[in-house]
């Protein structure tokens, strides 16, 4: 008899899970992707949540103003990464440039400024040269510079985002990655506000995965 009570049992939780699917404001395939294979995280242990964007990018940079206070007020289980998009060979110095500020320490102040000099003053930006400028200007020497942009450390982290990305399927920037397992898009999110709510409802659903 304790075989029938274990069908009821299944049965009965059969419609409350469809209740709850259907409950759930944001739907997979309409409001977000998932991806075909999980793609590794850099801390298995949290949630991650990957930024997938380009320097070039007038929207990426739009987004800097709602993405970073957001960051800032994630809990400790989660970890946030950036990845930059390499689409082209042309796109490769922009991903130098931001590996090269990681292992320098100095992406906090270069990051914006980066942003900046391309979206608000205009200025070309697109070769080793024109980023240097703006890091000496920050206190990073030009031999220091130099010797992270060029280094073997750079380059390793500039293949692993062509692979990341990739395997990401991004399809435009910005985008975001939740736990290596769901895109977000502005495009089915609805705008930058609508990528960081389904954003937020995913990093509930991956804590809710993590305690079962």
């Amino acid at each position: 008899m304790l075989w029938i009570k274990r069908i009821i049992f299944v049965l009965a939780l059969g419609p409350l899970a469809m209740c709850q699917a259907a409950d759930e404001p944001f739907k997979a395939g309409e409001h977000y992707d998932i991806l075909p294979q999980t793609v590794r995280t850099a801390d298995p242990d949290k949630i991650e949540i990957n930024e997938v964007f380009s320097y070039t990018c007038g929207h990426c940079f739009n987004f800097q103003s709602s993405l970073h206070p957001w960051v800032k007020a994630l809990p400790a289980d989660v970890d946030f990464q950036s990845t930059p998009a390499i689409w082209q060979a042309k796109l490769e110095p922009y991903a130098r440039a931001y590996y090269a500020a990681k292992i320098l320490g100095v992406l906090d102040k270069v990051h914006m400024p980066i942003f900046d000099a391309i979206h608000v003053k205009k200025q070309s930006v697109k070769k080793q040269s024109d980023f240097e400028a703006i890091f000496v200007a920050e206190g990073v020497t030009k031999e220091k510079f130099s010797s992270a942009f060029n280094s073997f450390g750079t380059t390793s982290m500039v293949n692993q985002a062509k692979s990341r990305v990739r395997a990401y399927r991004v399809r435009g920037t910005p985008e975001i990655i939740v736990n290596g397992k769901y895109r977000v898009s502005t495009t089915k999110a609805g705008g930058f506000s609508g990528m960081l709510s389904v954003a937020e409802f995913l990093i509930e659903k991956e804590r809710a995965a993590k305690i079962k």
